[in-house]
């Protein structure tokens, strides 16, 4: 029966996402039709922090520089570009045929107003610690000085000079970055509903979103005013919304859809074996995030407690099962440590052992619940879908059995979910964090408190301090020496168990062709197309 109850669900899914999507019934045609995931929270790049929303304004928008095939900064929208003989000036020649999708000129002011908007006290954007980089960026977001004080000036319609706080090594990457786009200054100025309009979402890049039907999906057409639209080969695309795996697998196996990343976990070893499926790298870590502020995870022998009662070899082997790793750390493999050719990962090794039930035992005891008993009732919230679902039944069976602790789960739709994180609205959540560019540093600086990406409502001066050191210094040797040490300290405190390891296993048909997938997981689609 149970089976029978699945399959009914699986062709009830799959129709729901035909119905009303009268487009995804045709033949493979000229153009891509992607499984971007969710509905985006926000296409507004000053506002947006997730993977689906980064993904789709990858195609409508465009930075000063944007991420080639080796993930490495080349020219964007600015042709050029000087840095001062101290790293602290960069002075950006823009394109003088860069365009918005409705023809005005894209304008050095565009980027000062964006940058200054999203660092605006007042706006509220949970990722403006990003552009803390910037000269007086932090001093400014929080209500010390004016804004006329932040480093980003337009110095003429083409010219924009940025001074940073400190020399940044990978501050070119950072251009490339969502929260580094410009923005039109005159419609976001004029309506901060812009972004949720395809009839306003004005864009600078590649593509222009056409049609927003939510939770069924975006279309985009070439944008013609784009200043490299020579290179853009397809005149549409669709990019598929939905949580279900199930759903996004069975419009693959059914010719409507060619592009897709959310697999269901059962399926990957055949998919494998027929070639549907490919497995890159990709530098995030899924971990389950606690909130240190709320009972009992105010007590960091609980929270290690239920870190070492994890058993991720089964999860990855059992579960996941597309080649991740079992993470007993929190930054992942794949970024530069000090020496050449080294790597963060491999140098700061494990902080703990997997599967270590005897201490996790005895560290609850010791905080007053041995064997569960005492325990107050603890629900742990995913996002809606199947391959979050399976890993968070796994992960309470092996609470239950090791710990003897009855865990609760319930899952969210997305939207809801990232405002019960934001808003510290849960006990333990589950979560998963990409970086943002090629820096040990995109996941070191994630929990201090003026991050808004800070779920765990994490405070530890000790730690702030180690991070403020490590941006602040020019010597490589010591930055690198400080994050080892803050990302020690959260191991300590047990801010979070990390998991896995991802990889990017990817639905693809063999006839999609020219796309850049970035190792941090975004997509670019300016040049690619259907064979």
């Amino acid at each position: 029966m149970r089976k029978l109850i699945s399959l009914i669900l699986v062709l009830i899914l799959a129709a729901a996402a035909t119905a009303g999507c009268s487009t995804a019934t045709k033949p493979a045609g000229k153009y891509l039709r992607y499984s971007a995931g969710t509905e985006p929270e926000t296409l507004d790049p000053r506002r947006s922090t997730g993977s689906p929303e980064a993904i789709a304004e990858a195609q409508i928008f465009e930075g000063l520089t944007v991420l080639n095939d080796k993930d490495a900064p080349v020219a964007g929208v600015a042709e050029k570009w000087e840095v001062s003989p101290d790293g602290l000036t960069y002075t950006f020649s823009l394109r003088a045929n860069a365009k918005w999708s409705n023809g005005d000129p894209v304008t050095a002011h565009d980027f000062e107003y964006a940058w200054k908007s999203t660092l605006s006290p007042a706006f509220g954007a949970k990722y403006a610690y990003q552009l803390f980089y910037l000269k007086n960026g932090e001093k400014y977001n929080k209500g010390l000085i004016v804004a006329d004080a932040v480093g980003v000036k337009a110095v003429d319609d083409r010219t924009l000079k940025v001074t940073l706080e400190k020399p940044t090594p990978y501050f070119l990457t950072l251009t490339a970055f969502h929260t580094y786009y410009p923005v039109h200054r005159q419609t976001a100025a004029a309506n901060e509903k812009w972004a949720a309009d395809p009839k306003t979402l004005i864009g600078n890049g590649p593509f222009k979103v056409t049609a927003w039907i939510h939770n069924s999906r975006l279309e985009f057409a070439k944008n013609e005013h784009y200043w490299d639209a020579a290179k853009v080969r397809m005149p549409k695309m669709e990019f598929i919304l939905t949580d279900s795996a199930t759903t996004e697998l069975a419009m693959f196996e059914n010719n409507q859809l060619d592009l897709g990343g959310n697999v269901p976990p059962s399926e990957i070893p055949r998919l494998l074996k027929e070639g549907k499926l490919k497995i890159a790298p990709l530098l995030a870590t899924y971990f389950y995030c606690f909130n240190v502020t709320k009972p009992p995870f105010d007590n960091v022998k609980v929270r290690k407690a239920f870190t070492l009662a994890i058993d991720r070899a089964a999860i990855v082997k059992n579960v996941t099962r597309a080649g991740q790793q079992p993470a007993l750390a929190w930054v992942p493999p794949g970024l530069a440590d000090e020496a050449r050719g080294s790597d963060f990962r491999r140098v700061g090794g494990d902080f703990f052992a997997d599967n270590d039930v005897a201490t996790a035992q005895r560290l609850l005891a010791e905080a007053g619940f041995p064997g569960g008993k005492g325990l107050p009732p603890v629900t742990l919230i995913y996002n809606t879908s199947e391959g979050h679902k399976a890993i968070a039944e796994a992960v309470q069976e092996m609470w239950r059995k090791n710990l003897g602790v009855n865990v609760s789960l319930a899952n969210q739709e997305w939207k809801v979910f990232i405002n019960s994180r934001t808003k510290g609205d849960f006990q333990v959540a589950r979560h998963g964090w990409t970086g943002d560019y090629l820096d040990p540093m995109t996941f070191i600086d994630m929990f201090v408190p003026e991050s808004g990406n800070n779920d765990a409502q994490y405070k530890n001066p000790v730690y702030e301090n180690l991070v403020r050191r490590a941006k602040e210094s020019n010597d490589q040797t010591a930055r690198i020496k400080l994050m080892h040490q803050a990302e020690k300290l959260l191991m300590d405190d047990a801010v979070l168990a990390p998991i896995y390891y991802y990889t990017n296993a990817v639905l693809v048909k063999p006839n999609v062709k020219g796309y850049v997938r970035s190792i941090t997981g975004v997509f670019y689609f300016k040049e690619a197309y259907m064979e």
